[in-house]
């Protein structure tokens, strides 16, 4: 097996200049020498310090005196104030590049850019920048991230922390341009650094293995690996040479070395010189012939085998070992397990983890999870990076959201299981789902997932197309979500447009649960599109019938029709003949004699008749008396009065029956 090792690998400037000026501090300064966290992501580092007389702290209050080493990543201004309070001698190691990249977060600050550092939000480097952006810049780590960044019409000024990679940092500033703001993207990232993972990316293509040798708290040296996985090549992240696994090379021709930022030049040689020794190893095991063929599996080896028998507390599974291999219930899943038929079936070929290759009566054991949670874990960092969303099935309800089978154990809080509440979680008991990662450590096993972070994508993607391919007078159809004072917000599929209370009725409405209510699937029409703006606007009773239509055939002039007062004003009565049709009766038209106010004649709710004077349905107008119906009321029962007393007396009426001997008086 040749062992090559990448061109690019192990300490930077950076690191180096910190180590070298925390020695000189231990040999030149009295007293006491502190560093406030790690110096570097490096435990072996950190503890070659800790020998020479560099002592770890968590925080400030727990010196009182001595010499503060700031680390390579480097604080805010807050920090470096408190430590020269308390009167500290302070010996600031941070790195050249991660110093210039706080100078810019502090100059755009103060140009008024909203400011973005891309990068990870726990990374001491990244919270020591934040601090000399007053606090104030928002922190992404992909571009789905960025998407979600509220600066539209504002200045954006985008940093980078110095390990990012080059080409997710571009991906970045493209999906805040998109935005429609300015952006000025600010080239931070250590050119150290993309050198270090050109050099491991092209080895890692050209080897059959590749080992990434780094503190597993350090950032880039995660993102070392990180990469050189997504190029196919099966690889090993390890802190020292004691990690190494001979099962790793066995068959392998080439084998690939390289080392984060944080890793002395003697670790790469203890790691180099093991992998030598591993390599003369493995060709006298495979120069031995084993007279019987079977397979020799060791404790901590993956392997695929088959399922050849499923009881109701174990799985029987067929590795091609000398025996079968039992996978205990416990051991199938991340998750609690009610039904051993809803995991595995006999047949099924899976991967297993060898947990003991022999127990006490010769079984041997293994473990499916734990298998799984290998070949997860290897991909959930690069899913947490990327944003891709992961699937997995939900396996439990517990207090406050799912358990989630992801091949690891995550949790989906229930805030973030839909678009909106769900009062009832175990209806997606069993469901195969698609959810974001938004948080993990593989330390304390941790992963946090969110469903709806990939629903409001989706709904996004389609708010946009719909947005894109409506038009104004379209008839859609929708759902009514939500009732106001002064109209509906209606679903139209996947955008809210808004229904005023003006356009629900051709008749005044008080209030829109008069005419619909939430849930109620109506039809309504496009009046205006504002897409700058993301805005609808909607109408319902354009697609309902117009009672104006067919108002001069209903209410012919002449006709004498009942109607109803809705409302009175100085020059009249307005009048309710039916829903959606209202005219006017001029003040002169309510009575036979002078009306000063017609609250004097009529009143609110009052059920009249009318005389239609005039129609016109072109102005939606029409002109109504009562003065006139009153009046022909007058006149008829003078016509009737005068026919009854020509029938009992056969005379006629005249007026000067009527009037009598009135002008004969004095």
């Amino acid at each position: 097996m040749e062992v090559r090792v990448a061109s690019k690998a192990g300490f930077c400037y950076g690191v180096k200049r910190a180590i070298e000026m925390s020695k000189d501090t231990v040999r030149n300064r009295p007293g006491p020498v502190f560093s406030l966290g790690p110096l570097i992501h490096n435990p072996q580092v950190v503890a070659y310090l800790g020998k020479l007389g560099v002592r770890e702290i968590n925080n400030l209050g727990e010196i009182q005196e001595g010499t503060l080493i700031i680390r390579s990543h480097g604080v805010g201004p807050a920090l470096l104030n408190a430590a020269q309070e308390l009167g500290l001698d302070i010996v600031d190691a941070t790195c050249p590049f991660v110093r210039r990249t706080q100078v810019v977060a502090r100059d755009l600050m103060t140009k008024d850019y909203q400011v973005v550092i891309v990068g990870d939000k726990n990374h001491p480097e990244v919270q020591g920048i934040m601090g000399w952006a007053n606090g104030k810049a928002e922190v992404v780590e992909n571009p789905w991230e960025a998407g979600l960044v509220k600066a539209r019409g504002k200045k954006i000024g985008v940093l980078a922390q110095t390990t990012q990679h080059m080409e997710n940092f571009n991906a970045v500033v493209e999906t805040l341009e998109k935005t429609g703001s300015v952006v000025q993207a600010c080239k931070t990232i250590c050119s150290a650094t993309s050198e270090r993972q050109k050099a491991a990316l092209e080895l890692a293509c050209q080897v059959d293995v590749m080992i990434v040798v780094g503190g597993a708290d350090s950032a880039n040296t995660r993102k070392l690996a990180s990469l050189c996985r997504a190029c196919g090549t099966t690889t090993y992240h390890i802190e020292e040479a004691g990690e190494l696994d001979p099962a790793w090379f066995r068959g392998v021709k080439a084998a690939g070395l390289t080392a984060g930022a944080s890793t002395p030049d003697w670790i790469i040689e203890e790691v180099k010189k093991r992998m030598s020794e591993i390599e003369e190893l493995n060709g006298s095991e495979e120069g031995m012939k084993d007279a019987v063929e079977v397979k020799a599996v060791r404790h901590g080896e993956i392997v695929t085998g088959t399922v050849v028998h499923v009881g109701q507390d174990e799985v029987m599974v067929d590795v091609g070992a000398k025996s079968e291999g039992v996978i205990p219930i416990r051991e199938l899943s991340c998750c609690e397990v009610t039904s051993i038929q809803d995991i595995v079936q006999v047949g099924d070929q899976i991967e297993v983890y060898v947990l003991k290759a022999e127990d006490n009566e010769g079984k041997l054991i293994l473990s499916k999870e734990k298998a799984d949670a290998e070949k997860a874990w290897a991909g959930l960092e690069e899913a947490l990076e990327s944003g891709q969303p992961v699937e997995g099935t939900v396996r439990e309800v517990v207090k406050g959201g799912l358990l989630v089978d992801i091949g690891v154990r995550a949790f989906l809080p229930a805030s973030l299981v839909d678009r909106g509440y769900v009062e009832d979680l175990s209806k997606y008991l069993g469901q195969v789902i698609s959810s974001r990662v938004i948080e993990m450590n593989r330390a304390r096993k941790k992963v946090i997932l969110s469903r709806k972070a990939v629903l409001e994508e989706d709904f996004a993607k389609l708010r946009q197309e719909l947005l894109t391919n409506l038009e104004e007078g379209q008839v859609v159809k929708g759902v009514v979500r939500r009732l106001t004072q002064f109209g509906a917000f209606v679903d139209i599929g996947g955008v809210d447009g808004l229904l005023h209370i003006s356009e629900m009725s051709w008749h005044r409405i008080n209030h829109p649960s008069e005419v619909v209510k939430v849930g109620d699937e109506i039809e309504v029409m496009v009046l205006k599109i504002d897409r700058d703006n993301e805005k609808i606007s909607l109408g319902l009773k354009q697609v309902l019938p117009n009672p104006w239509d067919t108002v001069d055939q209903k209410y012919p002039v002449g006709s004498v029709v009942p109607a109803k007062v809705v409302r009175l004003a100085p020059f009249g009565a307005f009048v309710q003949l039916e829903p959606g049709v209202e005219g006017l009766v001029h003040i002169s038209h309510l009575a036979e004699r002078h009306v000063a106010k017609p609250d004097e004649v009529v009143s609110e709710g009052e059920e009249v008749n009318v005389k239609v004077l005039s129609v016109d349905p072109a102005e939606k107008r029409i002109r109504l008396s009562i003065r006139e119906v009153s009046r022909e009321k007058q006149e008829r029962e003078y016509r009737d009065y005068n026919h009854k007393k020509t029938e009992d007396t056969g005379d006629v009426v005249t007026i000067g029956d009527m009037v009598g001997d009135l002008f004969d008086k004095k």
